[in-house]
């Protein structure tokens, strides 16, 4: 029968099914079958011909045949799971019952009376009367993911088959043990089946499916209640999956293999079609929705086991339920980490790579979920993360989360994509490791419209961060308290910054302690803090090396003076607000001594009007995102009890305001500060007074400056007169063999603000997650105009 036939058959069975008012029953297999049987449909046919419309209305008027399509359609997945689908006419039906469970299932999640529909056992339909099964008791929802968990392995359908002779009998499907089916070579798995296009095509059909039936949390409002554990992912990683583990690491292994250059053959992409691809996608996309756990409500996960020979610890502590985290958190043998990183770093260098060699290998679009696959891989497994940064490996990590986040600041359709770019880097800066591995000097070249500099990673970071404050868009500011934060927690260990970086630290200073922005908002007294605490922390710990900064610190010195001096009395504070009315822009975008951008770069572009995204949840205030972390003499560390004060009281809620604009650090007044930068009276509920002001004046750490000041100033003011010096570099050979030993007061100790799991992120991570997967999905268009809650779907 041509396509087009088929399609028309197709069509008028939905037709027949939207106007007839009866119930239809469930043995009319003569019905029925013209869903499924005689249809060759691609996906993007079923969408086509099932209109949304024509879904809902079945849904309202006759719900009855609406639930047996679906009791119907997942009997055929399971008759085909169960048989091993030998035949191509049964391949057809299955693959036919997949697309049109895809195209349903969003209608069904989208209303709140039918959400346990598929949690339900189907009374007695269509079971022609006396076989009544035990295995009959299963939800619908239960029946159909343990189909498509068979139907992954299913040889000559989704593997390559073991059998050499067609004579022998079939596999049989429920004698095969999976894990000898794996997809790809990588963690547990030596072998590399040979690759096969139907197979990749057919596991990608049953992956959207799957990522459909998870979809079910796109329907319900963000809440900070972990209990709203997803039940379709629950049962599907549970050890009733008999092939959980196999599956894990097929996901984990196409993604991680995946080389979209094409066997290391550059431009090979415009040759073959890439089949690879859609699957890898699909893949990470299941893979980060599986992992979709709050470890802060639980024992972590992250166990240090012994070694044994097998791709998992052995040792089975009590980890938790879902089984997919569970063997993320054991994996452990060094070769099964470098396989990961490397095919991580890979897949996020390649739009890099895309710049300087145009069209060399296929620009890959999946980076932000392989960003939230990164960040679980290291949330969950503390001995990966120790893994990353034992090596200067970490920096092909580094390196294009700073190209993304440098290449996302004006785009307001990308405010997710900065967040979980920051994240890692806070995530990452928690640890001694990272700091040191900055000081590997940069040369790789990616165009980035950031000013030329020679220098270290650390340089890089700062140049970048800089770029982002001062010319990033105005969603971005909640980041600012995250950016310094990392800053803070490297500069200890800076052994060199360039004169580039250094004068960006220190516009920044001048920028953020005008009087109007200190004045303006409750908290913006703490950024300065926490550009003091870098100051101090290089001049303290890494004084040698550091002529660069000290330089600037020394020209810059009125700055200093300007903050101690900080008036505090009421007629000076009401005159710094007003100044603000003559400098609407946050940061002064000039001065801020750029030069030349990069060779090759474009500049940050905002979003293209009418851009769809999506809305996020706000994140927490640094203060829960992090705890802190005292650095003992011997680089360990011990956590720093929080003061009562600072604790929120109990069950604040976590304000959605889209897009997460304030991170309250005050929690019991979620909205008091909207925008970080607005004028105190607007709010009309906080305004600056001179004990507020002194309160924290008092406080800032100043005195180690002062003493550099106080003792390098004459010094280099005597050798400018002396020498009728105007010459840089003479000043630095004078401060680069200049000593302030027995000088500085007692270094004070290391603090280090380490992330931690905390509920609102892990809401945060869900909101961004799905909605990424909501506007990747476009071909065929999912969930597109369904009524989801999770998020809004804003145009930019």
């Amino acid at each position: 029968m041509g396509s087009a036939d088929s399609k028309l058959n197709f069509r008028k069975a939905v037709i027949q099914l939207t106007t007839k008012t009866q119930p239809v029953e469930a043995t009319d297999d003569a019905f029925w079958d013209q869903f499924w049987a005689d249809t060759a449909t691609s996906v993007q046919d079923v969408f086509a011909l099932v209109p949304a419309a024509e879904i809902r209305a079945v849904r309202e008027e006759s719900p009855s045949n609406l639930a047996t399509l679906c009791y119907k359609a997942v009997e055929k997945l399971v008759q085909g799971a169960e048989s091993g689908c030998h035949t191509e006419k049964e391949r057809q039906i299955v693959l036919n019952c997949c697309r049109l469970l895809t195209r349903i299932l969003p209608y069904i999640f989208e209303d709140p009376d039918w959400r346990g529909f598929f949690w339900s056992t189907v009374p007695g339909a269509g079971r022609g009367g006396g076989d009544e099964e035990d295995e009959n008791a299963r939800p619908l929802a239960e029946s159909l993911l343990l189909a498509v968990a068979d139907l992954l392995f299913c040889p000559d359908f989704t593997v390559q088959s073991h059998r050499r002779s067609t004579v022998d009998t079939a596999e049989d499907i429920h004698s095969i043990d999976s894990c000898e089916y794996i997809w790809e070579a990588g963690v547990g798995f030596a072998h590399s089946p040979q690759p096969n296009y139907i197979h990749d095509l057919n596991r990608t059909e049953l992956l959207k499916l799957l990522l459909t039936c998870f979809s079910e949390a796109m329907y319900l409002p963000p809440s900070s209640e972990s209990s709203n554990a997803n039940p379709w992912v629950q049962f599907f990683c549970s050890a009733e999956n008999r092939h959980a583990l196999p599956l894990f690491t097929s996901l984990l292994n196409v993604v991680c293999a995946y080389d979209p250059v094409g066997y290391g053959i550059p431009y090979n992409h415009l040759l073959f079609s890439d089949y690879r691809e859609p699957l890898v996608e699909e893949a990470a996309q299941v893979l980060i929705v599986t992992l979709d756990y709050d470890s802060s409500t639980s024992s972590s996960p992250t166990v240090d086991g012994t070694t044994t020979g097998t791709a998992m610890d052995d040792v089975d502590p009590p980890g938790p339920d879902n089984l997919f985290v569970n063997y993320l958190s054991r994996i452990h043998r060094e070769e099964d980490f470098q396989f990961i990183l490397k095919g991580v770093a890979r897949l996020l260098s390649n739009p890099l790579v895309q710049t300087y060699l145009p069209n060399s290998a296929k620009k890959i679009q999946f980076h932000q979920e392989l960003l939230v696959l990164f960040w679980k891989l290291c949330d969950f497994n503390k001995k990966f993360l120790f893994f990353v940064l034992k090596s200067s490996d970490v920096l092909d990590i580094l390196v294009p989360i700073l190209y993304f986040l440098n290449d996302a600041r004006a785009d307001q359709s990308r405010v997710g994509l900065m967040h979980i770019g920051v994240f890692i880097l806070l995530l990452l800066s928690g640890e001694r490791n990272f700091g040191v591995r900055l000081n590997k000097p940069y040369s790789v070249r990616v165009p980035m419209d950031i000013p030329v500099f020679t220098g270290t990673h650390a340089d890089l970071l700062i140049i970048v961060f800089h770029k982002i404050i001062t010319s990033g868009h105005q969603r971005l500011q909640p980041l600012f308290d995250c950016l310094l934060t990392i800053v803070v927690n490297v500069s200890p260990y800076l052994k060199s910054l360039s004169m580039v970086a250094a004068n960006k630290l220190l516009h920044l200073l001048e920028a953020f302690s005008t009087t109007w922005f200190l004045f303006s908002a409750v908290q913006n007294h703490h950024l300065v803090f926490f550009l003091l605490e870098v100051f101090n922390n290089i001049i303290q710990y890494q004084f040698d090396g550091n002529s660069n900064l000290v330089y600037a610190v020394i020209r810059k010195r009125n700055v200093f003076h300007q903050l101690a001096n900080l008036p505090t009395d009421s007629q000076s504070i009401q005159k710094g607000l007003q100044r603000k009315k003559k400098t609407p822009e946050p940061i002064s975008r000039t001065n801020s001594q750029d030069g030349v951008s990069m060779e090759g770069s474009r500049p940050a572009a905002p979003a293209e009007p009418g851009t769809l995204k999506t809305s996020l949840v706000a994140t927490p205030g640094i203060d829960k995102l992090t705890e802190k972390s005292q650095v003992s003499e011997d680089g360990t560390m011990r956590s720093l009890e929080p003061e009562p004060s600072q604790l929120p009281p109990e069950g604040t809620p976590p304000s959605a305001v889209s897009d997460g604009e304030p991170w309250s650090g005050e929690a019991s007044h979620p909205r008091r500060d909207r925008r970080r930068l607005s004028s105190a009276s607007s709010s009309g509920q906080w305004a600056p007074t001179p004990d507020w002001v002194m309160s924290w004046k008092s406080k800032l750490p100043l005195q180690t400056i002062m003493r550099l000041l106080q003792v390098l100033v004459p010094q280099v003011e005597k050798i400018c007169i002396d020498k009728g010096l105007t010459d840089e570099s003479e000043i630095l050979k004078f401060l680069q063999h200049g000593t302030l030993v027995g000088l500085l007061p007692v270094p004070h100790p290391i603090l280090i603000r380490k992330y931690q799991a905390n509920s609102g992120t892990a809401m945060w991570f869900r909101t961004y997650m799905w909605g990424v997967i909501y506007l990747r999905n476009v071909d065929p268009p999912i969930w597109y105009d369904t009524d989801v809650k999770l998020f809004e779907i804003q145009r930019v």
